[in-house]
């Protein structure tokens, strides 16, 4: 006879097991809280000028509107996210249309000296902070956190979690869309070089593989202790998702060794966002092709996990690797041209927008091609990362970006232009608690982590009530955001 705490596990396990998903336009309107918030902050801070101090009054309400509508869009307002949307809109609007513009103060630029000019780097930086960024970032790993502990309560519907199969949920983009935004920082590098070296491959391999390795080790130690921790306390898994072993950090660690690997392929002085665009496509067309052609597909779905070892125990993992760095390697196409420095003061006039709107109806058309029944009509797989999927995280992920990029523009864009530098510019268009999240972004994540462990061991999720699973979650997210901030205050970066 099964003991209570086993016949527990397995309804943790069966509650996130089987399941089929909900539709685009459901994720696509609940996910619109992110951009949605992010008007509202602009429209207070561009006519009342309310987060230009920062008191624990503005840190409440930046929370509010950071965290606290994305945990009420999947949860209490699951159902009704066009309301939440018009809810969180509707004041900021009204403030909009009956508050008058603040009066324009240009800052007067302080004199540079010919001795302190070259170190000037705020005004020559040809990659600056951009506000959209951190927003983009910030909220993607917000709506992460919130979800994976959300998705252990009965308030957190069953179309948001994880499809075993096929079909698309609010989780399957979130892991997507991680992979994607990490590959857009990532791009950093990329443009430097290319900026320096005029785009001839300077960097030798074993100096580029050395530092993949080093980006890789930390993650992969993770991989390992989230690993023995699992297994150390017979936690509720869900061996479908990844593996028996495998588990999302280990997916992460090897992304950098394999994108080392391609960039030693030569490529003269080809721009670099055809490059990685070329690359992604090559690699999910050449998986897609292996998918469908073999039998992998087939034995990655339904076939016996013990047939092949340890790689067949992980097949899961192992299998969607290709489709993770698919969609990493087209996050650094995007991060070629969203990160330099993008003169145009008039979104009408900016190169910039031009490109990222191309890549966005590019990836949006693709994802149709491949999806509908008068094209390919090919199925979503989250658990295959399938080319369908690697083409709806870009095409979701392109549109976000293009979407936080007009909001700062504008309803900022003006103030910016009168700001006395970058610095001032990019603090006054983004919110604390985003940028936050986005500084150390995967410290939070792992932080995350653990508070879900915790919370998962003290506490019986499936048995708790509405009201106490908001008390729980908000209790989190209140965490993880005084962590964030409190590393953000100490000026402290932890790189994993």
């Amino acid at each position: 006879m099964k003991t209570p705490e086993e016949l527990y596990k397995q309804r943790k396990e069966a509650f996130v097991s089987n399941l089929t998903g909900g539709s685009i336009t459901e994720i696509n309107l609940v996910t619109a809280i992110a951009p949605v918030t992010y008007i509202v902050f602009a429209i207070l801070q561009s006519r009342l000028r309310l987060f230009a101090s920062y008191g624990p009054a503005q840190i409440a309400l930046d929370f509010i509107l950071s965290c606290g509508a994305v945990l009420l869009a999947t949860t209490l307002y699951s159902a009704q996210p066009i309301l939440l949307n018009i809810l969180a809109l509707s004041p900021a609007v009204l403030i909009y249309l009956t508050t008058p513009k603040p009066a324009s103060r240009v800052t007067k630029p302080k004199p540079v000296s010919k001795a302190t000019k070259p170190n000037n780097a705020g005004t020559d930086d040809p990659l600056p902070k951009k506000a959209f960024i951190t927003v983009y970032r910030g909220s993607m790993m917000v709506i992460t956190c919130v979800a994976i502990l959300a998705v252990d309560f009965h308030i957190f519907p069953r179309r948001f979690a994880k499809v075993e199969n096929w079909g698309t949920s609010l989780m399957d983009l979130g892991v997507g869309s991680f992979v994607f935004s990490s590959g857009v920082v990532s791009a950093r590098t990329v443009v430097k070089q290319h900026l320096a070296t005029s785009g001839t491959n300077s960097v030798s391999f074993s100096v580029r593989m050395k530092t993949a390795m080093r980006s890789s080790l930390p993650l992969l130690v993770l991989g390992f202790v989230r690993l023995a921790m699992v297994k150390g306390v017979d936690y509720a898994e869900h061996v479908t998702e990844y593996g028996v072993h495998w588990n999302f950090f280990f997916t992460l660690g090897f992304l950098p060794p394999f994108v080392a690997l391609l960039q030693s392929i030569p490529t003269g002085k080809a721009n670099p966002t055809t490059i990685y665009v070329v690359l992604s496509l090559l690699v999910v067309g050449g998986y897609q092709i292996v998918l469908k052609t073999t039998e992998l597909e087939e034995y990655v779905l339904i076939g016996d996990r013990h047939k092949y070892g340890i790689l067949g125990m992980n097949k899961e993992g192992a299998s969607s690797f290709a489709g993770y760095l698919a969609i990493f390697l087209a996050g650094m196409a995007s991060g070629t041209y969203v990160l330099p420095r993008d003169p145009a003061a008039n979104p009408k006039q900016s190169k910039m927008l031009k490109t990222m709107v191309g890549m966005a109806l590019f990836w949006i058309v693709t994802f149709f091609g491949a999806t509908e029944y008068w094209g390919l009509g090919i199925g979503i797989s989250r658990r295959l990362a399938n080319l369908p999927y690697f083409l709806w995280i870009n095409a979701f992920n392109t549109a976000q970006l293009v979407g936080f990029y007009l909001i700062e523009r504008l309803f900022l864009g003006k103030k910016q232009v009168q700001a006395a530098d970058e610095k001032e510019a990019y603090t006054f268009a983004v919110p604390k608690v985003l940028h936050a999240f986005n500084r150390n972004g995967l410290a939070i994540f792992l932080v995350a982590n653990l508070l879900t462990g915790l919370v998962n061991v003290s506490l019986k999720t499936l048995d708790t009530g509405r009201a106490a699973s908001m008390g729980v979650l908000t209790a989190y997210m209140a965490v993880i955001t005084a962590v964030a901030l409190l590393l953000d205050y100490k000026d402290l970066n932890i790189k994993l």
